[in-house]
């Protein structure tokens, strides 16, 4: 048993993984020759295991083992309950440079029980360009056990001056198979398996939950059902309000429970007993910041989902060029072949690609701040044109 048993189809990342654990063990020891990394930026595609892999190497450098999976230094890093590990997750859209000097201040402090303080920033991405320049400075001088794990899409979402120094570890998007032998392994019936691993396009996540949750695929269902329902302007403009409003009511339900966790958990802090009590000093302004960060989060979380659903209509896109060309690459989407193939047959290859690109084209103006409703429109307009 490892840390490292749930980095599905990522054999390289873990044998550089595992090796870098051991020579940290080894420096910690004093053995001539050894050595850490004091920053790493781990990149790949969305579901490639991007923060499994960070939160695997930190329990791997708490290990005295290099990352046995059993000890209690191993437990507690991977649940996120390790007092030296530091699991950063964005609230809402961004890091702000205030958000970043906390940082700052805990990955300074030295290591209270583990062998290292460390650092796990998901989403490295979403820091502002201020917030990196502060962050840049502690990975000019860090502090001696003090080591950084970011995490983002790719190296260019980071600034140069960042990602030149870090250790770079670079995850692929894992094959079907693997991802559909670990949903297996997990107790999901093979075929649900299969076809939730295809589905997902080699996102962990993502298949475990077409596999477990009859809602998540019903949404997907709705979105590759789109378009077979655009023949007029009017009918473009209702499927594409519908897209918007799937997006917000699966974001409402992921940020009510987490919502009214939060707020509970505040008034425990703050010493709130109840409605009829004085409220403690502070309450209304943390009680304000908490809704701030919730909202931003909620709006970070609609954006998400809708580009997962865009996610899933590119590929059906795909499919239908495949299908059109007559290309033995194997279909994302093989559960809607006849779907595809009627689609392949009344557009040209050339009008195919041009659907891609709309909807490719909305995934970026959500990206840049459009209007979410506005660019699913132009998109729905679009792939209605081409």
């Amino acid at each position: 048993m490892s840390v490292f048993d749930g980095l599905i189809g990522q054999d390289c990342v873990v044998a550089q993984l595992d090796t870098a654990s051991r020579l940290a063990g080894a420096a910690l020891r004093g053995e001539p020759g050894a050595g850490l990394a004091h920053a790493w930026l781990f990149t790949g595609p969305p579901g490639s295991g991007r923060s499994v892999a960070a939160r695997a190497f930190a329990a791997a450098l708490q290990c005295p083992d290099s990352g046995c999976g059993q000890c209690h230094e191993c437990e507690t890093a991977m649940s996120g309950a390790h007092a030296d590990v530091e699991l950063v997750t964005p609230s809402g859209l961004s890091y702000s440079v205030a958000d970043t000097r906390v940082l700052l201040t805990r990955a300074a402090l030295a290591p209270t029980r583990g062998r290292w303080q460390v650092t796990i920033v998901e989403d490295a991405d979403r820091f502002t360009e201020q917030a990196l320049n502060a962050l840049l400075k502690a990975l000019e001088e860090p502090p001696p056990h003090g080591i950084w794990l970011l995490c983002a899409p790719s190296v260019e979402d980071l600034l140069p001056t960042i990602r030149s120094r870090c250790r770079l570890v670079t995850l692929r998007v894992p094959p079907a198979a693997a991802v559909a032998g670990q949903l297996i392994g997990e107790g999901i019936e093979p075929d649900v398996a299969h076809f939730a691993a295809r589905a997902a396009q080699g996102h962990v996540g993502r298949a475990r939950r077409l596999a477990t949750d009859p809602e998540a695929a019903r949404r997907r269902r709705e979105v590759l059902d789109l378009p077979t329902r655009l023949d007029t302007m009017s009918q473009c403009f209702a499927a594409a309000a519908r897209l918007v409003d799937a997006a917000k009511e699966e974001a409402a339900a992921v940020s009510a429970s987490l919502d009214s966790t939060e707020r509970a958990a505040l008034r425990e802090a703050m010493g709130d007993t109840g409605e009829r009590a004085p409220k403690p000093r502070g309450m209304a302004g943390a009680m304000s910041d908490l809704e701030k960060r919730q909202r931003s989060r909620a709006t970070r979380t609609q954006r998400d989902a809708l580009d997962r659903a865009l996610v899933d209509l590119a590929a059906f896109y795909r499919d239908v060029l495949i299908v059109s060309l007559g290309s033995p690459i194997e279909l994302v989407n093989l559960d809607l072949r006849d779907t595809l193939s009627e689609l392949a047959g009344s557009a040209t290859p050339e009008a195919t690609l041009r659907r891609i690109e709309a909807v490719l084209a909305a995934r970026e103006a959500i990206d840049a701040n459009v209007a979410p409703l506005l660019a699913v429109e132009a998109m729905a307009v679009g792939l209605l044109t081409a």
